[in-house]
């Protein structure tokens, strides 16, 4: 008796709403309940009033062929599948067997026949721009080295080896560039994140960047038989605190996704369920950075982290200047001269000299091409058969290197002691 009840209170409720829509809609009455699919046959009947039938085997499919209401293999439909995603968007699907579009999918290509998934999911880094002879120095090739070989071989080893290697030390001191040219010499091919990918507008988006990264790296050592490591570039300029910044819950998220890391590294989750089969390689992770005192002390601790700081001698500074300068036809004893001329300056400051020489080479050449006006016509809107005039580097001597030294030193002089942001805010407490 009660069941019937609710179900005539429902009807009622239903020819109520009907009335309200015929009095303030000008739509006939006929065609509002064609819209809205409500009459007095189709109000749905509490199950087993009807000799005890189940409503929901009367219900009908969308579509026969609708991919929504494909089925996977948990038999689980599509949209379940994509509410149970992190950020309800599902671009990585692609044609899938038994997960949308179903019906396209056959033999020929494979089941799987995303080929673009594949090269979405290329983030390894190679290094063929890396042309030419460079210099390592010795003391950093080992310490990376010996980094990657013991978590390699850590099931060999009687001894606990921390995950992650950071390297820090001064400004422009040739740190990631020394870094990539091992991976070179190494074959190695890494997974190389930045600061800026640390921060997200979406909470926990970093933290899961991390994990995939990190089984990613794994997968190219399981499929393609290569070695791979992790490697956060700049990590103090993401994770760091500096005076009064705010910590948010990224950071908070990625330390603590880092600090797991280091503590299950063959353990690694992105939301998928455990297996007991589903163990991941271990990858060893290197960080680099200036200041590592400002990250969170857990994370930087001597069982997780082994810090090598990195400050290149004079006979590093100088092998690696002169393999810079080496084209250009400078002797090891001009790049001394050059060297010593400049002393507590990083490694940067020797590249920075001979770009600073094209400087007057590339003004000569702009007039040549038919002056500043019209370099968006020269430079974007020729055709195709119209060449650029060729450009003559300069010429490469001591005296135009010291020159061009000299007037980098006069532009760091002239910030440290013109402050302008003192000036302009001198006025702000008055």
């Amino acid at each position: 008796m009660a069941l019937c009840n609710c179900s005539s209170d429902l009807l009622l409720r239903r020819r109520s709403f009907l009335n309200c829509r015929q009095r303030f809609s000008p739509v006939p009455n006929q065609r509002i309940s064609t819209r809205i699919g409500l009459s007095s046959r189709q109000v749905p009947q509490d199950p087993g009033l009807e000799d005890g039938k189940d409503n929901q085997t009367s219900s009908k499919r969308i579509s026969e062929q609708s991919s929504w209401e494909s089925k996977d293999s948990e038999g689980k439909d599509y949209l379940y599948r994509l509410g149970a995603e992190a950020d309800n968007m599902n671009i990585a699907v692609g044609a899938k067997q038994g997960v949308i579009d179903d019906l396209f999918v056959g033999n020929f290509l494979g089941k799987d026949a995303d080929f673009v998934f594949d090269y979405r999911q290329k983030v390894t880094r190679t290094f063929e721009y890396l042309q030419g002879d460079y210099y390592i120095a010795p003391l950093f090739m080992d310490k990376i080295v010996c980094h990657i070989v013991k978590n390699y071989i850590v099931h060999l080893l009687n001894t606990k080896v921390p995950l992650i290697l950071g390297i820090w030390g001064g400004k422009g001191q040739g740190k990631t560039f020394q870094t990539e040219l091992i991976f070179r010499a190494m074959g190695i091919e890494p997974i190389i994140l930045s600061a800026g990918e640390l921060e997200s507008e979406r909470a926990g988006e970093p933290g899961k960047l991390i994990r995939e990264r990190y089984r990613t790296a794994s997968q190219v050592v399981q499929n393609q038989g290569k070695m791979s490591c992790l490697m956060i570039n700049d990590i103090d300029a993401g994770l760091g605190r500096f005076g009064n910044t705010q910590m948010t819950v990224n950071n908070q998220i990625v330390v603590g996704t880092l600090m797991n890391l280091a503590d299950n590294p063959t353990r690694v989750s992105i939301g998928q369920n455990w297996r007991e089969s589903d163990i991941t390689h271990r990858i060893p992770i290197i960080f680099t950075g200036n200041d590592f005192s400002t990250l969170y002390a857990p994370l930087i601790r001597d069982g997780r982290m082994e810090k090598f700081y990195w400050q290149p001698n004079r006979e590093d500074i100088v092998n690696i200047v002169q393999r810079m300068y080496e084209k250009d036809g400078i002797t090891k004893e001009q790049v001394e001269t050059i060297v010593d001329s400049f002393p507590n300056q990083a490694l940067d400051f020797y590249g920075a000299l001979r770009s600073r020489t094209y400087d007057r080479s590339i003004s000569e050449w702009i007039s040549d091409i038919g002056g500043y006006e019209n370099l968006g016509n020269t430079l974007l809107k020729r055709r195709k058969n119209n060449e650029l005039p060729t450009f003559i580097p300069p010429k490469q001597t001591v005296e135009a290197l010291l020159e061009s030294g000299y007037s980098l030193i006069r532009e760091q002089e002239l910030i440290m002691e013109t402050k302008l942001s003192k000036e302009y805010m001198k006025n702000m407490d008055d």
